[in-house]
Formats: structure tokens, C-alpha cells, sequence
């Protein structure tokens, strides 16, 4: 896709706001000799440089496309506006954990580092190439090589799969061993399972995106139950089906989470019948992510060949998941910061974002090369693809 020239509007006050340059309200006070034209050219200049300045240090800097690679492009804008991730990145916390680690494979996270870092920091408002940075996901992740339209949700998993593993704070991984943990409450055998995940997968991006599933299967003959629990990065959900044309996210959270019936084939063998039997099966949230990322399911898995553009609203503020949580009084309010779009079809798609910036809270689009300003009124849409979601406790509102 052709990428588009960045527009960004810079407003010039009639007069110069003194507070904003406090010199000059007392310059102006002094009746200095300096001729009017001339201190307003001055004046002109500087603000349009502390526009210009502002806005490459807010990380408000377009991506160039380099041939279809508007889904990388949406991807990187929700994560360069993930506050904790980006602020990972400009202390250079990562380089730590990279050097601890000892590891020879650290390309993928110091371009990724320094694609932020130019993001946030550049003295220019011109787009940015990410070309490097392709360079190194798509020898992580082979199947990025080239310029094929690619699906922004896989292209986030294999990436922050590929940080993860290079900051992995664990570097020699225990060998698997069988624990029976059946005999445990399951809020204990969370906690114990969850212990024995972070003792080989523990890294700053498993503190910030990663949750756990408890999911449980209870015989209809016996009513013996059986928990598991495990990780997940996000959640993919189904888009609920209603009349009107219109769902909630929570229609499709409660889809995502009803108690399914597994009969015939799909019959599973209940540990204590030591038979297969009809049983039903639940998904619980066990323990909710920093950061909540939720796919909604709009293409059809068999081959990608339709599109749902079902209207999804989603709430901004205060999205309250608790009656989803394995246990009761957890902490599971949240906060939209970003989404990423996808707009057309299957066969000819285009991918954009729309993001919080952390530091003023003001709502931008972020369109390949270029980037504007938007309101908040206008984040909803059928459009959505996947949406970034911050714990409230943690979140900058």
C-alpha cells in the first residue's frame, strides 16, 4: 500500500501566549527596541520548533510502508504507545536484561528498542523507516519475509513471542518435571502452576501481557471436576450474533467464556470414572494481565476467506471483567489505550491504529506515514481488530 505523506496542523496564535515564553511577556514589558516584525518572526519560529519538537518527543512520528506492511506499522504504534513497554525502552532497561542474559540472539530487541527510542526522541517529525526492524522479525519469524499482506494479531504474537525470548530473564530452563498439584485448592494450584511458568518463561514482557486461564471440566455423571490452568498472551474472541447488526464486547467476552457441552467425539475421560463421559467445560480468568489484549475473531479461521464487520462496541473507561474472574474481589477494571483497525476485505485490507498518547491523553490515528489528531468519540468502530486494554491501577487516565 502506498504510503501517504504525514499532515500535522500547527495553530499560530494572534499573540504570543506569555505563559508558554514567559521572556517574552517581559521583553514586551520593557518595551525593548526590538522591532515588532522582528519579534514576531522570532516568536513564529520558535513556536513552530516546539511544535515540531513536541511532537517527535510524544512519539506522535509516522511509520513508512514499505510494501504492505501497514499491519506492522498499526502493531507498532499500540505497542509505542504501551507506556511501560516504551518507557522499557527509553531507559534502555532492556540492554540489562539483554546483557545478563549473556545472549547471542539480541538484534530483534535492540531494533525494536531503537525504532521506540527514534519514535520518542527524534528531533524530526518525518516518518520513520522501520526497515531494520523488518529485517530482524522477519529472520525471527520467516514467514514475514516479503511483502505480502500479513494478519496484525499473528504478526503481535510472533513479536512479542521473539522480545520475550531475548529478554528472558531465565536463562537456562529447568527441566520438565510432572507435579501433582490435583490434591491443592485451585486458587493454591493457580499460584503453583503459575510459579512453575515464570520458572521459565519470567521477562518484562510476560510482566505486562501475560495472564492465566483456569479452565475447568466437570463430568456430568460423576460431577468430578478437573482445573487447569494456563498462560495466555491475549484472548481471542467470537463476535456474538444478534439481530440488530450491533454486540458488546461483554456479549462477546460471556460467548467467549460459556460453559460448553463436549459429547460424542469430543467426549473427554473423567479422572475419576476412568471412562469418557459428557462433560462441561469453563473458561475463568485465574489472573488478569498489565496489559489486556483482545482479538476479536472477525475473519473465518477455514482460509481467511470472509470478514464479520459486525459493530463491537467497547467501552473506553472502565471495562469491568470481574464476573469473568476464577476468584471473587480481583482487581480486573480497565482502560482502552489503543486499537488496531482493519478496514476493506480479505482480499484488499488496510490496517491502521488509533492510540492514547500516555503523556497527554489526547487520541491520535496513526495511518502508515502519516499521523493526526482525532476525538475520542471517534475510536469505536466496525473496523476494530484488536484492542489494548491497561489495568486501571495501572493506567495514566
Amino acid at each position: 500500500m502506498p504510503s501517504m505523506r504525514q499532515s500535522y496542523t500547527v495553530t499560530v496564535p494572534e499573540e504570543p501566549p506569555a505563559a508558554a515564553f514567559p521572556f517574552l511577556k517581559q521583553d514586551m514589558r520593557r518595551k525593548s527596541s526590538v522591532s515588532g516584525s522582528v519579534l514576531v518572526s522570532t516568536f513564529v519560529g520558535l513556536l513552530i520548533n516546539q511544535a515540531k519538537n513536541s511532537k517527535s518527543a510524544q512519539g506522535l512520528v509516522g511509520l513508512k510502508n514499505l510494501g504492505n506492511t501497514c499491519f506492522m506499522n498499526s502493531i507498532l504504534q499500540c505497542l509505542s504507545n504501551t507506556h511501560s513497554l516504551r518507557d522499557y525502552c527509553l531507559h534502555n532497561s532492556h540492554r540489562r536484561d539483554l546483557n545478563n542474559n549473556s545472549r547471542t540472539n539480541t538484534a530483534l530487541m535492540e531494533e525494536f528498542a531503537k525504532l521506540i527510542q527514534t519514535m520518542w526522541t527524534s528531533s524530526s517529525s518525518e516518518a520513520v523507516s522501520p526497515s531494520e526492524f523488518k529485517t530482524q522479525i522477519q529472520r525471527y519469524a520467516p514467514r514475514f519475509v516479503g511483502y505480502n499482506q500479513q494478519d496484525a494479531q499473528e504478526f503481535l504474537r510472533f513479536l512479542l513471542d521473539g522480545l520475550h525470548n531475548e529478554v528472558n530473564r531465565v536463562t537456562v530452563r529447568p527441566r520438565g518435571t510432572v507435579e501433582d498439584f490435583d490434591h491443592l485448592p485451585d486458587e493454591e494450584k493457580g499460584k503453583k502452576m503459575w510459579s512453575k511458568y515464570l520458572e521459565r518463561e519470567d521477562s518484562k514482557v510476560v510482566d505486562l501481557f501475560v495472564g492465566q486461564l483456569k479452565s475447568s471440566l466437570t463430568c456430568s455423571h460423576c460431577g468430578f471436576c478437573s482445573t487447569v490452568f494456563d498462560p495466555f498472551w491475549d484472548l481471542s474472541l467470537p463476535i456474538a450474533k444478534k439481530g440488530y447488526g450491533e454486540v458488546s464486547l461483554m456479549d462477546c467476552m460471556r460467548l467467549f467464556t460459556k460453559e460448553d457441552v463436549l459429547d460424542g467425539d469430543e467426549k473427554p475421560t473423567c479422572y475419576r470414572c476412568k471412562a469418557r463421559r459428557r462433560c462441561t467445560k469453563k473458561f475463568t480468568v485465574q489472573k488478569f494481565p498489565k496489559i489486556l489484549v483482545l482479538h476479536l475473531k472477525r475473519f473465518s479461521e477455514a482460509r481467511r476467506t470472509s470478514k464479520l464487520s459486525t459493530f463491537v462496541n467497547f467501552p473506553m473507561k472502565d471495562l469491568d471483567l470481574r464476573e469473568f474472574a476464577s476468584e471473587n474481589s480481583i482487581n480486573a477494571v480497565y482502560n482502552l489505550y489503543a486499537v488496531s483497525n482493519h478496514s476493506g476485505t480479505t482480499m484488499g485490507g488496510h490496517y491502521t491504529a488509533y492510540c492514547r498518547n500516555p503523556n497527554s491523553g489526547e487520541w491520535y490515528t496513526f495511518n502508515d506515514s502519516r499521523v493526526t489528531p482525532m476525538s475520542s468519540s471517534q475510536v469505536r468502530s466496525s473496523d476494530a481488530y484488536v484492542l489494548f486494554y491497561e489495568l486501571a491501577s495501572s493506567s495514566r487516565m
